[in-house]
C-alpha cells in the first residue's frame, strides 16, 4: 500500500471545481480545502508505489485550475483503530 498526502495550490476562482474533479480520480480518498498557502490537500492511496504516477502528476496535477502540487509520501501511518487492534491482540 503505497499513501500519500497532495498539497494543492488552486485558482482561487476554481477551487470548487477542482476539489470535486480531484474527488473523482481513482485513488483519491478525500479532499480538504484549508486555510494558509495551500488551498487543497488531498488523502492518496494506491496498491504500489508506482500507481502513484497515474493519481498525482498525471490526474490532479491536470485537473482544471491547479497550479501547483507538493506530495508529501507516507512512510508509516499511526491511526487510534489499529494502535487500539494491536493492544486487544496483545502486541503492547
Amino acid at each position: 500500500m503505497a499513501d500519500a498526502i497532495v498539497l494543492i495550490s488552486a485558482e482561487s476562482q476554481k477551487i470548487n471545481e477542482a476539489a470535486q474533479a480531484i474527488v473523482e480520480i481513482p485513488g483519491v480518498r478525500d479532499v480538504y480545502s484549508v486555510a494558509g498557502d495551500i488551498d487543497l490537500v488531498a488523502v492518496v492511496s494506491s496498491a504500489a508505489f508506482d500507481d502513484l504516477t497515474g493519481i498525482i502528476p498525471d490526474g490532479i496535477a491536470k485537473v482544471d485550475g491547479v497550479l501547483s502540487t507538493q506530495t508529501l509520501m507516507a512512510f508509516k501511518t499511526y491511526s487510534r483503530k489499529e494502535m487500539k487492534a494491536a493492544f486487544e491482540l496483545g502486541l503492547d
